[in-house]
């Protein structure tokens, strides 16, 4: 072999003037949403957009020259491109949306931290529902112009692509990514210089460029350590998302959440609404409190003031999700710090306890330091308040202040283009202002039948075309035959897409239950070999290289699919990423979702495919535990939550093969003279007309606003106001509250009555220990409900005793004259709260005495 070397050298293309502003599309993930933009991208060079893993700025690198000199002669492609511009321009000329509108100012300004964020395939800084979920929040946040900033960290591997070899067994390869290549670019100083900030580690500062993104009206900052200046220790923070050990996980949440603060003070962007999505950035607390300390406020008062504006989102369903970090390395990362603040280490630690452990937890950090909380569904929100309940010990958890607000998708990035189209011809063009609307979307109802199917088997034939590519692709690099290649392909035909198909794409962690198809093996023969009724599973996903049950899964998988009689029936794809996930959603017939109740905070795979007329087919957990209605999908009723794990398999695996075999399959081969079955469509209809407007991420969106932005912001304004008079104020109220609070106590003076008459008032009497406390500091309250159906105490009537005196020993007599309104046996409960005006939720301190 001779010796020699190899220079490689990229030679970019000049962009004509009469396409100048191409480039300004690739810089702007608007893309990832309108399908045009991508459209005109890969019809000048196909080839190449495939290459490049659609990303328009890569491609605009890449692009022969010759190419884009054609394009300007080319009337249609310069007609197309015109029209694109003015889509832009429109979108991005629309004023903000203040004031009435939304209840925020022109003066405030969202900032949302997250760990990830999932845009589009060309920016590689997401694993999964979580980045999803933030990156549709941001395109919604957009679309409603609000005002909004996001934080997150720019990784410069993120996360991990996946092969999968001829054994079921994960490959794991992670891509170096050239920021040249990626839709960021640098933020610069007014010298133009990179802006820069730095974060001080354990005997260290680390320097992290700031790099943006632009999310149509949104900006997205991005911090990234790799730089010359960092020693080869400190670069590699920024590497790997979900990557390394605890020493790396705690430095890249220190970068994210404190460094996030500073960077946003290097912009100048004063945020009057922080967002914290999942405990990852709860950090940024802790430097927003010293921040105000160092301006002469006292901690107690700093903390205040910081948690009344700040929102948590939390996303996990298990006490073991939450990040948390031993007492001994919480020393060593920010001993300096709290000294700095005048508090002990116990105070600092306090802030981040949660019982029954010694360490520092992520979630009780955030939770602390904010006064609006929430999980992501309805079911998921009681979880969540359940799992933090010894936050707030004296509180019943269906009381607490943990709310929730459930998660949505952005509809123009996975509602299908052909759908689109046909919404327009049908709904006319306002629909895309009418997202929320819930009578307008029964509009769908008036699209023909055979119109509607046809849209249906034209996404199918899509996802097929795909799905031949990426099993054509896995079997080559695994040595299959063609022979073997034939058989596996047998029943994806695109040209004839007519088999009942269900798709399972997803994280493949254990609660979620991947092989529960599994659990009868001949029962899942009956019904998906009938040839007359024939059924294709599709499954894709990844597991965390750590996973190893969820590896072993993809393995279990596998092994079934190589059974002679599955060939070809059962399909495992490879590399599952955002754009397999689009084709998935909008081509299987049914989405298929069996999580371990109640692990599922939401979920959004099966909005995705809702929207896109696929019909669910779910544990009742999650979104559908609220999203079913009984006659837009099929349900799984869960076994209770303390049922053993075998016996709970068996009988819900029961029920999704009765549902499959009684219901779904005979419901779809029900073919009328049209070939196509009437009541499918039916129900596929109803689907999209009962899920659309409920579950897109401009309904959550705007949720938060009213429910949390809103609030956040004025409380804000009232606690800072005079140099945080209020904030001091309650820090100082509250204090005193807690010191006094063991010695509170009430007990009743009159004698309950047992019977009374319609119409007929009770005087209610009891004495409370107030223990230094005042009148005012305190709410006496009877919660009342009829008794013959269980109640949540939330649903209680409420009714406020008066202070009206002492009695002999100087207790504080409280009274209440009440008239029940209803007949029946009723039940009621005695209780003392303390009460303050500025507090944002009624129960945040946790204390509560009962009668």
């Amino acid at each position: 072999m001779f010796s020699r070397t190899a220079f490689t050298i990229t030679v970019n293309p000049k962009i004509p003037p009469r396409l100048k502003r191409l480039e300004e599309l690739a810089n702007n993930l608007w893309y990832s949403w309108d399908r045009a933009t991508r459209t005109l991208f890969s019809r000048l060079d196909p080839h190449l957009w495939e290459a490049v893993g659609h990303n328009p700025k890569a491609f605009l690198k890449r692009v022969d020259e010759s190419v884009l000199l054609k394009a300007t002669e080319d009337r249609v492609f310069l007609a197309t491109y015109n029209s694109i511009l003015s889509t832009y321009d429109s979108y991005h000329e629309a004023s903000a949306m203040v004031g009435d509108d939304s209840g925020l100012t022109a003066t405030d300004q969202v900032a949302y931290f997250c760990f990830e964020f999932g845009f589009h395939e060309s920016l590689p800084i997401y694993s999964g529902g979580l980045g999803i979920l933030a990156g549709d929040h941001c395109k919604a946040a957009s679309d409603l112009c609000l005002p909004f900033v996001a934080i997150g960290l720019l990784y410069r591997q993120g996360y991990f692509s996946q092969t999968i070899d001829s054994q079921g067994n994960q490959q794991v390869t992670y891509t170096v990514s050239d920021f040249e290549d990626l839709p960021v670019t640098p933020v610069l100083r007014d010298d133009g210089s990179n802006m820069q900030i730095q974060v001080a580690l354990p005997q260290r500062n680390v320097t992290a460029q700031i790099w943006q993104a632009r999310i149509g009206h949104v900006v997205l900052y991005l911090l990234d350590t790799d730089l010359p200046e960092n020693s080869p220790q400190d670069r590699y923070i920024t590497h790997n998302l979900y990557g390394g050990d605890r020493v790396m996980r705690i430095e890249q949440e220190i970068i994210l959440g404190m460094g996030g603060v500073r960077a946003l003070q290097a912009l100048g962007i004063q945020p009057t609404i922080w967002h914290i999505n999942e405990g990852h950035a709860a950090f940024m607390i802790l430097e927003r409190i010293h921040n105000l300390v160092q301006q002469g406020l006292d901690f107690a008062s700093a903390l205040e003031s910081v948690a009344v504006n700040t929102v948590f989102t939390t996303h996990t369903a298990v006490p073991a999700g939450h990040d948390h970090f031993s007492p001994d390395m919480m020393q060593i990362y920010f001993e300096d710090f709290y000294r700095s603040m005048n508090i002990t280490q116990e105070a600092f630690m306090a802030l981040g306890h949660a019982p029954g452990s010694p360490d520092f937890n992520m979630t009780a950090l955030a939770i602390h330091g904010s006064r609006t909380h929430n999980g992501v569904s309805k079911i998921h929100g009681d979880v969540s308040a359940n799992i933090c309940r010894d936050l707030w010990p004296q509180i019943e958890p269906e009381e607490n202040p943990m709310a929730y607000i459930t998660n949505g998708v952005h509809v123009p990035t996975f509602l299908a283009q052909e759908w689109s189209d046909l919404f327009d011809r049908y709904l006319g063009h306002e629909w895309r202002s009418k997202m929320c609307d819930v009578d307008y979307w029964s509009r769908i109802d008036a699209i023909p039948d055979h119109l509607f199917w046809s849209v249906r088997q034209s996404l199918k034939s899509q996802m097929f075309y795909g799905i031949r590519s990426r099993i054509t692709e896995q079997n080559a690099r695994n040595r299959g035959s063609e022979a073997h290649l034939d058989r596996l392909l047998k029943f994806v035909d695109p040209i004839n897409p007519n088999i009942l198909t269900l798709g399972f794409a997803r994280r493949f962690a254990t609660y979620k239950r991947a092989a529960l198809l599994f659990e009868n093996l001949e029962w899942l023969r009956k019904i998906i070999l009938d040839q007359e009724r024939p059924v294709l599973l599709i499954f894709a996903g990844k597991a965390h290289p750590a996973d190893v049950p969820g590896q072993d899964l993809i393995r279990q998988i596998s092994q079934v699919a190589h059974f002679p009689e599955f060939e070809g029936r059962l399909l495992l794809i490879e590399g599952y990423d955002l754009r397999l996930a689009r084709r998935l959603v909008a081509g299987v017939d049914v989405w298929l979702n069996n999580p371990i109740f109640p692990l599922e905070a939401s979920g959004t795979s099966g909005m995705k495919a809702g929207i896109n007329g696929a019909i669910n087919l779910s544990v009742l957990d999650g979104w559908w535990g609220e999203g079913y209605d009984g006659k837009n999908g099929w349900a799984i009723k869960p076994g209770p939550e303390d049922m053993e794990s075998t016996l709970r398999d068996r009988e819900e695996s029961r029920a999704l093969y009765e549902i499959l075999q009684d219901q779904v399959v005979p419901l779809y081969y029900n073919y009328g003279k049209l070939g196509y079955s009437p009541a499918w469509v039916k129900m596929a209809k109803h689907s999209m007309i009962s899920l659309l407007p409920r579950y897109n991420a401009t309904r959550m969106v705007d949720e938060y606003v009213k429910k949390f932005y809103q609030s956040a912001s004025q409380r804000s304004q009232l606690y800072t106001a005079n140099d945080h008079a209020e904030a001091r104020h309650l820090a100082q109220w509250k204090a005193r509250i807690r010191s006094a609070w063991q010695g509170v106590s009430i007990r009743r003076l009159d004698t309950p009555r047992e019977r009374i008459r319609f119409d007929e008032a009770m005087q209610l009497r009891v004495a409370a220990k107030l223990h230094q406390l005042q009148p005012e500091d305190v709410v006496v309250e009877l919660l009342i409900c009829r008794q013959f159906k269980k109640t949540r105490l939330c649903n209680f009537q409420h009714f406020r005793f008066k202070f009206t005196g002492h009695t002999e020993a100087n207790e504080h007599i409280f009274e209440l004259k009440l008239t029940p309104e209803l007949c029946g046996k009723q039940e009621y409960f005695i209780r003392i709260h303390p009460y303050h005006s500025l507090l944002t939720h009624p129960l945040e301190m946790g204390l509560m005495v009962w009668l």
